[in-house]
């Protein structure tokens, strides 16, 4: 039974062959193999499942099934000629041509196999040929790089030709084979810079994509070698060994997304045991002397990269805990770290600053409490530890760790300022004779005091020291920093008046010292940096911005300095910071009346606005802002390189938009100084906050310009993403509803714009917005639904039958809001004209369709009225039954009476429309002339 049946699924797979079904068909061969034993059988169904296997691509199960049926019979021609078609697919050649052979063999006069053959032999022969010219040049490349006596200009272009070498497949893997790696060692060994940097990048080709050789590598170099060349005192050659580091974790860990194939592919390799002995090794390298600074970088930015998760939605942190345990006193001690002391190690000016950045990514990726709970544990226990009465430099390095930490994840540098002594101390070191306690104090409370309790502490306790300081210290440094401390200890209380922190006037004798330092341009960048964020902290006083927007020389200095060819991230942000706090563009909180007393009945404070604070102040410091070319630079600001414009600055440039796009007349000096172009790249990228900030600022500028001008070329396509994108009912009304003027502006220009105003799914919502109660919103959302329907696949979206998006349009024209009305009829009026079909359908989809048209064309606005006349037209023309149903209604007395005044330039429209109607009748004999 089992062979009949077998034999029964052979032929139904036969016949879902034929019919081109292969999938089908491997199918029911798959399963007559399960049930039967004879070896005739198996092998044509072996042989049958090949083909399907060719068919489908599956080359790899194609020559394993053929290679089934060939064990039965060795001379199954079939199956042999498919094994070989799988094999060259497989771009195993010399294989493929073994099996060819034997097919011409058994039979030598069939021209396929010999074509096959001949083809076979000379693809075999080129590659031999290749292959054997990449094994002379590899061979080459080393003589020339090995010979001590080889001069610079041929060194240089054959460790330029084997880098490019190994960066493709078969340049490596020729590479490999040909003893490249020790070739490679002995280059390294050589300490000669230029060969050295060849040999690596070599290396790194060699690796990315293909475990099995990042293994070799690995093994064959030593982890412990790779990790001495990125030690060695040298800007390049660091930065090169932590590119090979990647691309070997990034092969191990399958971070690469190739597709490995051939042997590559039947290689199953434990990397778990390497990728933690390259961990290891990256934290050793973090405490040792022996390491130079840039390579403490390059191993800080390794661990940065691949410990913690990159989706947080992946569960598994494992690596992240165990860098923990391991590893997280010895990040510490690099946060720690103060370049002034003896026992400091070789650091750079990033290093401290990367390690904070780890500190936070590791906080961050912590899954629960007990995690964090543990990871604070051990800061404590290691800053605690270092608190020493009888040694000041372990008090000093506790202190710069907390101040470390605090640049990372600040909850947690905040709660262990709460430990016993931290800010006692910290104060304690301001008073301190040497520069370095100073420093590495001042800095800490800079950072301690982003918290208006620790604020309030340091205030009380330490404001006259830092004062002290400011006034006697010789050290530029220190000066700088105390006067940026003292900034942010003033601007402590934020917007609200009743927090000042200092007393009247000195805010405004430090904002006067940084506008001095900003201005003096022989100052170094790094002095008018710390100028700027001073500015960035004080501005939140009113009575600072208010001066410094009326002092020219120093705004025009700041925005020089943010213009900048080579500017930095923080000169960005304290930038735009400033411009924020001087535009009043920052959240404010609503303050509801019932509960300010509330709070005053129960004593609590109330925040007060300062009174430069009010609308008018605002609105002169935006005119004096855009008189000194604020947008120009703006407009550089936002085509700074990703490193350097972050997010959180995308934001704040947006903010300052918005709230310089406030008073429309201003609109036209923001346009010709570029910021409508400036705009977009801000409204596509960045945080949610700020990518709405500019959409809106874009929505206020596309309602009021001409686009061409504001947008030019294909840019105006770029806008209506971030103008649909406010559409949306988490969005304000005011947003809602410039957006929808601006949509309305930009359907107005062309078809292919109200195309892409279509594909951006935008239709739905606007029909959505075509119901609101609000008026506004309403009328905005019909005036763009009117420019909207002269697009053909908004006419289809009417004409499709099952929606009721002809009777909105028809009811909207019985409104009594006349701007409502006009749009309405707009819309029906070209829709009507455009299909036939719509004629009839308005007058099915509501009863009250007839009593609609003739108060439209009665209507006392002449521009409602004459396009209800239009409308009235349209049905006229349509059909003679449907043109008899308004002659007997009362429309033709209001036709005759409108056609019979006297056309006037205003009305003549109106007049000759009402007359060409009487001619439709009378062209359908339901009327007759009156002589």
């Amino acid at each position: 039974m089992a062979e009949a049946e077998a034999v029964q699924l052979k032929e139904e797979g036969n016949r879902h062959f034929q019919r081109q079904d292969y999938k089908a068909a491997a199918k029911s061969y798959s399963q007559a193999l399960k049930l039967t034993k004879d070896k005739a059988l198996l092998a044509t169904l072996y042989r049958n499942r090949a083909a399907c296997g060719l068919k489908t691509e599956s080359y790899v199960q194609a020559a394993s099934d053929a290679s089934r049926a060939i064990d039965i019979n060795s001379s199954d021609i079939k199956a042999l000629y498919r094994r070989c078609q799988a094999l060259e697919h497989l771009g195993k050649l010399a294989q493929a041509f073994k099996d060819v052979q034997c097919c011409a063999t058994l039979e030598p006069r069939n021209q396929n196999f010999q074509e096959t053959l001949r083809r076979l032999n000379t693809s075999i022969q080129e590659e031999l040929r290749v292959q054997f010219s990449t094994d002379l040049r590899v061979q080459k490349m080393f003589e020339i790089l090995l010979d001590g006596n080889s001069k610079a200009d041929k060194l240089e272009k054959a460790a330029n030709n084997l880098i490019v070498l190994s960066r493709e497949e078969a340049g490596a893997e020729r590479i490999f084979q040909n003893n490249g790696v020790a070739l490679l060692r002995q280059l390294l060994d050589t300490k000669r810079p230029e060969l050295m940097l060849a040999a690596v990048r070599t290396l790194s080709g060699m690796c990315s994509g293909h475990r099995a050789r990042a293994t070799a590598i690995l093994h064959a170099v030593r982890i412990d070698r790779i990790c001495s060349l990125m030690a060695v005192e040298n800007e390049e050659l660091p930065l090169t060994v932590c590119n090979l580091l990647q691309a070997i974790i990034d092969a191990l860990s399958g971070e690469d997304k190739r597709e490995h194939r051939g042997k590559e592919e039947a290689l199953v390799l434990d990397t778990k045991k390497d990728l933690k002995q390259i961990t290891n090794h990256l934290l050793d390298m973090l405490i040792s002397k022996k390491v130079s600074g840039q390579g403490r970088d390059q191993a800080l930015n390794l661990l940065n990269k691949n410990v913690p998760r990159k989706d947080l939605a992946i569960h598994d942190n494992s690596r992240t805990i165990y860098v923990v345990d391991n590893g997280l006193r010895k990040i510490l001690k690099v946060v720690g770290q103060v370049p002034d002391l003896p026992s400091c190690l070789p650091l750079t000016d990033n290093t401290r600053m990367l390690a904070s950045i780890l500190i936070n990514k590791l906080y961050d990726d912590l899954r629960c409490d007990p995690e964090r709970d543990h990871f604070r544990k051990i800061c404590e226990e290691y800053i605690t530890g270092k608190f020493d009465p009888q040694d000041m430099d372990k008090n000093v390095i506790a202190i710069q760790t907390v101040s470390g930490i605090l640049q990372g994840p600040f909850d947690l540098g905040n709660q262990l300022l709460g430990l016993k002594g931290v800010m006692e101390m910290m104060v304690a070191l301001c008073g301190s004779e040497r520069e370095a306690d100073q420093l590495v104090a001042v800095e800490a409370l800079i950072h301690a005091s982003t918290k208006l309790s620790r604020a309030t502490f340091i205030i009380t306790n330490g404001v006259s020291l830092l004062k002290e300081i400011y006034k006697t210290t010789k050290n530029e440094k220190i000066k700088i920093l105390t006067l940026v401390g003292l900034c942010k200890l003033g601007s402590a209380g934020g917007t609200d008046y009743g927090l000042r922190q200092f007393a009247e006037g000195s805010t405004e004798k430090l904002a006067k010292q940084c506008r001095k330092w900003l201005c003096n341009t022989s100052t170094d960048t790094r002095t008018r940096r710390w100028a700027a964020e001073g500015l960035a902290y004080l501005t939140l006083d009113a009575d600072v911005k208010d001066d410094f927007v009326q002092d020219i020389p120093a705004l025009q200095a700041m925005l020089e300095l943010a213009k900048a060819s080579t500017p930095d991230k923080t000169i960005l942000y304290s930038v735009a910071t400033t411009l924020v706090n001087c535009t009043n563009s920052y959240d404010v909180n609503e303050v509801i009346p019932e509960l300010v007393q509330l709070a005053k009945f129960s004593k609590q404070h109330v925040p007060e606005e300062h009174p430069k604070d009010k609308k008018d102040f605002v609105d002169m410091r935006v005119k004096r802002l855009l008189k000194a070319g604020v947008i120009s630079v703006l407009a550089c600001m936002v085509k700074a390189d990703n490193a350097i414009l972050t997010d959180q600055t995308k934001e704040l440039l947006a903010r300052v938009f918005l709230a310089l796009c406030d008073n429309p007349k201003d609109r036209g000096t923001i346009v010709a100084q570029g910021g409508g172009k400036a705009l977009i790249p801000l409204a596509l990228e960045g945080t949610d906050v700020g990518k709405v900030k500019a959409a809106h600022a874009l929505a206020k500028i596309a309602a009021v310009s001409n686009p061409d001008i504001a947008f030019p070329g294909e840019r105006v396509y770029e806008v209506v993403r971030p103008l649909v994108s406010l559409l949306n009912t988490q969005r304000d009304g005011l947003q809602n509803y410039e957006a929808l003027l601006g949509l309305t502006n930009l359907s107005e220009r062309s078809d292919k714009l109200r195309q892409k105003i279509f594909k951006e799914k935008a239709l739905p919502d606007i029909e959505n917005y075509m119901f609101e109660n609000h008026d506004q919103l309403r009328q905005a959302a019909t005036e763009c639904m009117c420019n909207m329907v002269v697009n053909k696949e908004v006419q289809e979206r009417f004409l499709a039958d099952g929606n009721d998006r002809l009777k909105l349009v028809v009811l909207l024209c019985g409104e009594d809001d006349d701007k409502v009305q006009n749009a309405a009829a707009g819309a029906l009026a070209m829709l009507t004209a455009a299909h036939k079909k719509l004629c009839f359908k308005m007058t099915q989809v509501t009863t009250q369709w007839l009593e609609i048209l003739q108060r439209l064309c009665l209507h006392d606005r002449l521009s409602v009225q004459h396009r209800g006349l239009v409308i009235a037209y349209n049905l006229l023309a349509a059909d003679a039954e449907l043109a008899k149903k308004l002659v007997e209604s009362e429309l033709l007395e209001i036709l005759t009476v409108v056609g019979k005044q006297e056309p006037d330039e205003k009305r003549a429209a109106v007049v000759q429309t009402a007359r060409e109607c009487l001619i439709k009748c009378m062209d359908y004999g339901f009327i007759k002339p009156v002589s």
